[in-house]
């Protein structure tokens, strides 16, 4: 980073500061909407028949719309403002939201809860562009970890409020939300500024190597070059992207169908299991952080290698939830928060590194191709989860569940080698 005077240090660490609680409060809001269906699920299966097979389809549907819509945003975003990402993706999420609340109809719901999916796709490329100009590779997976727990406490306050409001009918789970994202969205509008350059101070710099190709117009066909050799030709990038799958089908499984399970396979209220489900989220929210500081500090920055030992202990914890699933419900939620704890570090690193590898000028885009391999895993969480337990049960869906985790592990095993950043090898060219 270039040298400035202690005045302009102590404003760029205030706008450092904004710039993240502002995206962090955007991103949870994104994560409360996204996750209100988990909430609503029970109550919709009474309420209008619908099966675990079609609310599968659901998930899975608005999963893949997720993936291409964050990996499309990924390289649509550097030609907008970010604030105008984020306030726009929040208002037509809360319009699906309300919309998909007042709707019965199967059909017009999947369709609704599609472009909910799309919209939800431009809450990440912003901010996977946006945090990169305001901190540096050294600090990156301790600040990111941090703020990657917004997601995590969005979740946690719509499993914590969602059991309430679904007393009240499931359809309160996505009206509440909606009006809560749209009063965000207002004030995040003047909240928000995109780089260092646009409130009077200096870019972050990497040395003249990287500065002659960020000045470079993004539409060159040199921007393209850099983007295949950075993403798409890098080894790295693509181990992180599909070990993404894996990771992203533990989560999803125990997020997306948790309260559902816990109602139905641990006899809990659905009140109660929301609460199970937050813990989850709670211990995720602290590896996150930790699997951040631990990086930094012991592992030089080189994030798969953490990835690697959490994703073989997120397997081991689900294997004991699975096997012990008529034990009592303390020793169950020990065992799920212990998995919680280790899936989210692992999510969250492996954004971080993938964002290091790729460089801050390629992270939106590396973010959104790792994105799209995290929600094709709706295709096994969703459609393929709820037939599977239609069918055979619950004990049978999450044996599945832990054969995934291990393939996950030996995936990300092979990625042990790569360097903290891709920073250097712009350097040596």
């Amino acid at each position: 980073m270039v040298s400035i005077s202690i005045e302009g240090a102590n404003k760029f660490k205030y706008w450092q500061i904004r710039t993240m609680v502002s995206t962090w409060v955007a991103y949870a809001v994104f994560f409360i909407m996204r996750k209100s269906l988990a909430m609503a699920m029970p109550g919709m299966q009474a309420d209008l028949g619908i099966s675990k097979a079609q609310l599968g389809i659901f998930l899975t549907l608005s999963g893949i719309v997720y993936g291409i819509s964050r990996f499309t945003n990924g390289f649509i975003v550097h030609k907008f403002m970010a604030r105008n990402f984020i306030t726009c993706g929040l208002i037509i999420c809360a319009v699906c939201n309300f919309i998909f609340g007042f709707s019965s109809t199967i059909f017009v719901m999947g369709i609704i809860w599609i472009i909910h999916g799309w919209a939800q796709g431009m809450g990440w490329p912003p901010n996977a562009r946006l945090l990169p100009h305001w901190i540096v590779p050294e600090e990156l997976a301790t600040k990111m970890s941090w703020w990657n727990t917004s997601h995590c406490v969005g979740a946690v306050a719509i499993l914590l409020s969602g059991g309430y409001l679904a007393t009240l009918g499931w359809r309160y789970v996505f009206f509440v939300p909606s009006f809560l994202a749209i009063a965000i969205a207002i004030v995040l509008w003047f909240l928000i500024y995109d780089t260092p350059s646009s409130v009077g101070l200096p870019e972050i710099t990497f040395g003249e190597n990287y500065k002659r190709s960020q000045d470079k117009k993004e539409q060159s066909a040199e921007y393209k070059k850099f983007i295949k050799k950075q993403v798409f030709r890098n080894p790295y990038v693509w181990i992180i992207a599909v070990s993404n799958l894996f990771v992203y089908a533990l989560r999803f499984a125990i997020l997306d169908w948790g309260p559902t399970l816990l109602k139905e396979w641990k006899g809990m209220h659905l009140a109660h299991a929301g609460w199970m489900v937050a813990a989850f989220e709670i211990s995720g929210a602290i590896g996150i952080i930790f699997c951040g500081w631990i990086t930094d500090k012991y592992f030089n920055g080189k994030g798969p290698r953490v990835c690697a030992i959490a994703m073989a202990l997120a397997s081991s914890f689900i294997f004991l939830f699975w096997n012990t699933i008529d034990a009592s419900v303390l020793v169950s939620l020990l065992f799920l928060v212990a998995s919680g704890f280790c899936i989210y570090g692992t999510q969250s690193l492996l954004l971080v590194s993938v964002s290091n590898i790729a460089t801050k000028r390629a992270a939106a885009v590396a973010n959104g191709f790792v994105g799209i391999f995290g929600y094709t895993s709706t295709i096994l969480t969703g459609v393929l989860l709820g037939l599977v337990t239609d069918k055979f049960g619950w004990k049978t869906s999450f044996g599945l569940l832990i054969f995934l985790g291990v393939i996950g592990t030996i995936l990300l095993s092979f990625a042990w080698k790569a360097k903290a950043t891709g920073y250097d090898s712009l350097e040596t060219e």
